[in-house]
């Protein structure tokens, strides 16, 4: 919540639809949400080089990246990551009006949370993807050796393990990584920007 009451929003001359009419293509924040190594990051990164290979303007926003600056005084309560995602959703929001296509990658657990982002966006601004792979398989996978840590004790509030996720409820594209190759997921998703006109 803004404290200030002395602050004004500056107009830019330049409207995100001059922006998009320059690019040849909408902007939008395309929000990939799901469980710790279900493959958010992966093919969210092989999703951006279609994307830039195709001429397209994008830009990918990852967790662990920005938890590396803009959110690194953030932790793991329930609190901190409404906090970071309300973050992410306004640099997204900014990044759509830039003329950007956003990917972005987040566990974003909480509905309530992902529902704030999309509020911020004009209703076919924001594409939500579920990156659905069963806990089991995210365990055995665990890139990261979270799972492992979680299991021991050693990390508190790990979603899935101690921590809830809560499953998108009308997500626009659901991926299931378990089934479908990072290529198949892919272009699924470029499927659907260019059935909806996109690019």
């Amino acid at each position: 919540m803004n404290t200030s009451q002395h602050i004004t929003w500056h107009e830019s001359e330049v409207k995100k639809e001059e922006r998009q009419r320059r690019n040849d293509h909408k902007s939008v924040l395309i929000w990939f949400t799901g469980l710790s190594g279900s493959g958010k990051s992966t093919v969210s990164v092989v999703l951006e080089k279609a994307l830039f290979q195709r001429q397209i303007h994008t830009y990918r926003l990852d967790g662990d990246n920005v938890r590396h600056g803009l959110n690194n005084n953030l932790g793991f309560s329930p609190e901190d990551r409404t906090e970071n995602i309300r973050r992410i959703g306004e640099v997204g929001k900014l990044m759509v009006d830039a003329g950007l296509i956003t990917v972005s990658a987040f566990i974003s657990p909480y509905q309530a949370d992902r529902d704030t982002v999309r509020s911020l966006l004009q209703k076919d601004e924001f594409i939500e993807v579920h990156t659905l792979c069963s806990l089991e398989e995210c365990e055995a996978r665990d890139p990261k050796g979270l799972y492992q840590k979680a299991r021991s004790g050693e990390i508190a509030g790990f979603t899935g393990i101690s921590a809830p996720y809560e499953t998108p409820e009308t997500p626009e594209i659901v991926i299931d990584t378990e089934k479908d190759s990072i290529e198949q997921s892919v272009n699924k998703i470029v499927n659907y920007l260019k059935l909806y006109q996109y690019i």
